[in-house]
């Protein structure tokens, strides 16, 4: 048997804890998972996994050589890439993000890249919370943050600035009661669209060298900022979105920016990848084009 896979196997078998939950990750059946794992047990002469009717853990012996198993592969792997210079980049790539950088941003890019690499499969998961890629075999996860995971490595592949919004409708009635917004602290007056998973909901705002720390009254809150978009788009008050879904409506009229000259904290987006095993030349040149990408369109 193939021993790159039974390795692969292995050590997917030790972050799960389940040759079930294996078998679906890999898309194999769940008596071969069996077997790679008899297969390693058989080649390292040693038992890698206690196994009862409810559950599996590693043996101690196993938790001895993960470590150096998942070394090993990283060099096979490594090999491997050396082999493949030059040839079509092929396989299956697993990417995460979030709702609305997913949707708006990242599938021209992807798009894009299966064009020019048709041997390339691609499977994106679109979800807001914080995804535990060796718990759903993920290869690349695209994240808006000021800090990292550090538990994760990567780079900064484009830049997330965001902006305060509101519709011509929302800032027509406001005006006509409250007067017009001219300065952060004026915001505490207005209905605001804040994320629902914030305790509190305070903009912090900065012009050159002044900061201001607003505390707004949101009496409508949403998890998701494409929802928050179309909450603004709507009437529904004064929100705060990242500019890669904003722009294109305050660049058509349908959103007004809200105190302009002051600006919001910039965030990166970053390609993340586990540290613990190495990347496929698909994969990395996934992360090249997707950087390449977005210098060349920004939003």
């Amino acid at each position: 048997m193939d021993r790159v896979i039974a390795a692969k196997v292995f050590i997917d078998v030790a972050q799960s804890n389940s040759f079930t939950v294996t078998a679906d990750r890999l898309n194999m059946s769940r008596p071969m998972v069996t077997r790679y794992v008899a297969a390693m047990e058989d080649w390292l002469n040693t038992r890698l996994f206690h196994r009862t009717t409810r559950r599996i853990s590693l043996t101690s012996a196993g938790e001895a050589c993960l470590n150096d198993v998942e070394l090993w592969l990283e060099q096979a792997d490594k090999l491997s890439s050396l082999a493949s210079v030059g040839k079509e980049l092929s396989g299956l790539v697993r990417v995460t993000a979030s709702m609305s950088f997913g949707s708006s941003q990242l599938m021209p890019a992807i798009q894009q890249f299966m064009r020019a690499h048709p041997e390339v499969r691609v499977d994106i998961d679109l979800e807001d919370n914080t995804t535990n890629l060796a718990e759903k075999s993920i290869d690349l996860a695209l994240r808006i943050a000021s800090n990292p995971d550090p538990s994760l490595i990567g780079k900064p592949i484009a830049r997330c600035e965001s902006v305060l919004v509101a519709s011509p409708v929302y800032l027509e009635k406001a005006q006509a009661a409250l007067g017009q917004i001219q300065e952060p602290q004026d915001l505490t007056d207005h209905d605001c669209l804040g994320y629902k998973h914030f305790e509190r909901h305070i903009w912090h705002l900065s012009k050159f060298d002044q900061f201001e720390s607003v505390p707004v009254d949101c009496h409508l809150t949403i998890n998701e900022a494409t929802a928050i978009l179309h909450g603004t788009l709507n009437g529904a008050g004064i929100g705060m979105l990242p500019t890669y879904l904003a722009n294109r409506f305050i660049l058509n009229g349908e959103l007004i920016h809200v105190l302009p000259e002051w600006k919001l904290k910039a965030m990166n987006v970053y390609a993340l990848y586990s540290s613990r095993k190495h990347l496929s030349p698909t994969v990395r040149a996934l992360i090249d084009h997707l950087a390449a990408y977005f210098q060349d369109n920004p939003w």
